[in-house]
């Protein structure tokens, strides 16, 4: 019989485990989880800040006893400390040891928090655990002065819960414009201007040089009879903090959330003889260097068609997708990955905007803009040849599915290049005209349904 472990109980963690249990019903299985949590949905997160699901309404499966029920064994709060990828083993920080035949390394990511003095102390916090949430949520109360550092994709979706929690939100951002990794510069700004216009103080250009607490340099009248009285001096423990930023100006702050990114939890894998780069390399099927040995979700870097490169892509619906396919492969079924998606779909305060494949464009290329600053709307197209290999837009949400489908799909545009090219809002007919007759299927067909 054989015994699968798979490392991380996120989405692509579950998800293989219950692929593997629908092909192998008498194999063994077992979860290796990192939290004392029931297996849940970082991405549902920001949804319970805003309070519009209770902490039950992130787990990833609600009936209870789901995963006995399957006959899948769940080991809550160990992680992986090193694999024997010889010896088909795991070492687990409970000093456990797990032998497998297959091995699933789904073990996510984690905040890339900056070396800041203070960034350690009280108050200061990452939105990446149901633990992180339960802490914001007792500081985040209504009126609270909330500085967040970065503004990139996971920045914006935290913004948006904060904001309605009824902050005062400032935020610090050390790139040129906000989403620097998702839009150009265009696009950026005018995402930070529409943050403006609805009450958050944005500081592109600036980093976080220093988080201070303790006694004020020169305490004010209240402050020197709070002295004599013997109030005290100092700030208590979790109380008002100062922010010094590169520009040089000074802000004060009840809670600072470090949302600048993360990194895969591939730590554990050196010395194992399992190859990484940025994340765990991966081929077609998901499995790695060593046979038998695979990885999915935030920690796998796998083959991107658009761009032509591996790639580490973060998003849940990739997750999803590498897990099922590793987990097929994992039971003897041949299954092969289509390629990375590489979509971003945010919606800011109420301005959605999206990005996909190479929105920054190729050498070679050409491309097309569309800005109408009024409207808060703009539309980007990158073309290489006669494929589109990326766009972006702002305030922009006709046709979706069919900029993702045309990128995806890469589809021969023809003649439809140049007239994108001199209107790029002819994206369905487009589709219609380059798509349809090369058989191509995307999620444009569903949105010209729908119209």
């Amino acid at each position: 019989m054989t015994h699968h472990v798979i490392l991380g109980a996120g989405p692509a963690g579950v998800i293989a485990a219950e692929t593997i249990r629908k092909h192998a019903p008498k194999d063994t299985i077992t979860v290796v989880g990192d939290e004392n949590e029931s297996p849940y949905s970082r991405m549902a997160i920001p949804y319970l800040l805003i309070g519009k699901v209770g902490e039950e309404g992130t787990h990833l499966r609600h009936t209870p006893g789901h995963f006995e029920a399957l006959g899948v064994k769940v080991l809550r709060g160990v992680r992986a400390k090193s694999v024997d990828a010889q010896g088909r083993r795991v070492a687990l920080s409970d000093g456990n040891t797990l032998s497998f035949d297959r091995l699933l390394i789904a073990t996510g990511s984690s905040p890339a928090t900056p070396p800041i003095p203070g960034i350690d102390g009280p108050g200061v916090h990452s939105c990446w655990t149901l633990a992180d949430a339960r802490a914001i949520a007792d500081l985040a109360k209504p009126g609270a002065k909330v500085l967040q550092m970065g503004a990139g994709f996971i920045g914006c979706i935290i913004m948006e819960a904060l904001q309605q929690r009824g902050v005062e939100l400032s935020v610090v951002e050390m790139g040129d414009r906000m989403v620097p990794r998702m839009m150009g510069p265009t696009a950026g700004s005018m995402i930070k201007n529409w943050c403006e216009s609805k009450g958050v103080k944005v500081y592109t250009g600036a980093k976080v040089e220093a988080i201070e607490r303790g006694p004020l340099p020169e305490p004010g009248l209240m402050g020197k009879i709070a002295e004599v009285v013997g109030i005290g001096s100092s700030e208590p423990a979790g109380g008002p903090m100062r922010v010094r930023l590169s520009t040089g100006q000074t802000l004060e702050a009840d809670l600072v959330i470090s949302a600048t990114g993360v990194r895969p939890n591939i730590g554990f894998l050196e010395n194992s003889g399992i190859r990484c780069l940025v994340g765990v390399l991966t081929d077609e099927h998901l499995q790695t260097n060593v046979p038998g040995i695979y990885a999915a979700g935030d920690c796998a870097e796998a083959f991107d068609k658009v761009s032509g490169k591996t790639i580490v892509s973060a998003i849940q619906p990739n997750a999803a997708e590498q897990a099922r396919v590793a987990a097929l492969n994992m039971v003897g079924q041949a299954a092969e990955l289509q390629g990375v998606t590489q979509i971003n779909v945010l919606d800011t305060l109420g301005l959605i905007s999206s990005s996909f494949g190479n929105w920054e464009g190729l050498p070679g290329g050409q491309h097309v803009e569309l800005t109408d600053e009024a409207n808060h709307k703009h539309l980007s197209l990158q073309f290489k040849d006669d494929l589109m290999v990326g766009c972006n837009s702002v305030g922009w949400t006709d046709h979706v599915g069919v900029m993702r489908g045309l990128v995806e799909g890469q589809v021969r545009l023809g003649v439809w290049k140049d007239r994108l090219l001199a209107d790029p809002t002819r994206l369905m007919d487009a589709y219609l005209g380059a798509a349809q007759g090369q058989g191509h299927w995307s999620g444009a067909a569903d949105e010209r349904r729908r119209a």
